[in-house]
């Protein structure tokens, strides 16, 4: 703006604190307060009626809520025996399942009294040292043990998403055992289960499966070999990449040497093609085959 001097004056707004300090009340409330001092406001029978009906609702709610939670703690018995029953059943499958094991333990051992008496010595000890190499007998020796174990979980601030990098993976057992069965290892177990060369490390969800069996951590890979395979495994490329995941993310990393280990047999493998070793006498014999249609895995 120019004055008729010709010199600019200037012109200030006040800023919005500025008013707010002014002018700290709403303007609706001193609307309010005029009507009210003019007599325009509800009259009493309105208000009583509001009154009312604030009244009513808060004891609907009310009823309400205590209908809710007597239904609840009704309902909690049944929870609760729902819940024990859940509990009785895996308890009694556990013991079924410990008491078919050792059945299957005692069906082994009679396979094995009677092999021994009909093959004769020769024989049975090519056939145990087959089934040693294939994980379908129980071994006994030292080697080595690498323990994994799961690492802190954290939370990202902000995303609120949950890291998981300090988690073990299935491929992280995968590698530790492939490293194992390059460094020598003659005879591999995960958390005390038998692998072999049909054996699946997967992972679902969370949790990882071995041969569709959940292992939890701490996981504890023990493989039979040479006295040299806990040192080998630790400075090789494995035991370095565990090293780092150890550093970075919190996972637990251990090797050890162990001496006197025994490792329980596997289950017993589903070929898909089976054909004799030795071939039949006469070349009119049938050949002894199984194909994929005929049953198996």
């Amino acid at each position: 703006m120019t004055t008729p001097g010709g010199a600019e004056k200037r012109t200030f707004t006040p800023d919005f604190l500025t008013e707010l300090f002014r002018n700290p009340l709403d303007p609706g409330y001193a609307d309010a307060a005029a009507r009210k001092a003019r007599g325009e406001g509800p009259s009493p029978r309105a208000r009583k009626v509001l009154s009312g009906i604030t009244a009513v609702t808060l004891a609907a709610l009310g009823f309400l809520l205590v209908i809710a939670y007597r239904q609840t703690m009704a309902d909690e018995p049944a929870r609760t025996r729902a819940h024990d029953t859940l509990v009785r059943q895996v308890q009694d499958r556990r013991k079924d399942t410990a008491e078919l094991q050792a059945q299957a333990d005692r069906l082994r051992d009679e396979v094995a009294a009677l092999r021994e008496r009909e093959l004769g010595g020769a024989a049975v000890a090519r056939l145990t040292n087959l089934e040693a190499a294939t994980g379908l007998a129980r071994v006994h020796g030292s080697g080595a043990k690498v323990t994994l174990a799961d690492g802190p979980v954290t939370i990202d601030p902000v995303t609120g998403e949950r890291q998981t990098q300090g988690q073990v993976k299935d491929t992280d057992l995968q590698q530790a055992a492939n490293a194992l069965w390059a460094g020598g290892a003659e005879a591999i177990a995960i958390n005390g289960m038998r692998l072999t060369s049909t054996t699946t490390i997967r992972q679902a969800g969370e949790a990882i499966l071995v041969d569709q069996r959940p292992v939890t951590s701490p996981y504890e890979v023990v493989a039979l070999g040479p006295e040299d395979l806990a040192g080998k495994f630790r400075d090789g490329y494995a035991g370095k990449f565990f090293q780092e995941l150890s550093r970075r993310y919190g996972l637990s990393f251990d090797t050890a040497e162990v001496d006197d280990v025994t490792l329980d047999a596997a289950t017993e493998l589903r070929l898909r093609v089976a054909s004799p070793d030795v071939p039949p006498p006469s070349s009119t014999a049938p050949s002894v085959s199984r194909s994929p249609s005929e049953g198996g895995r």
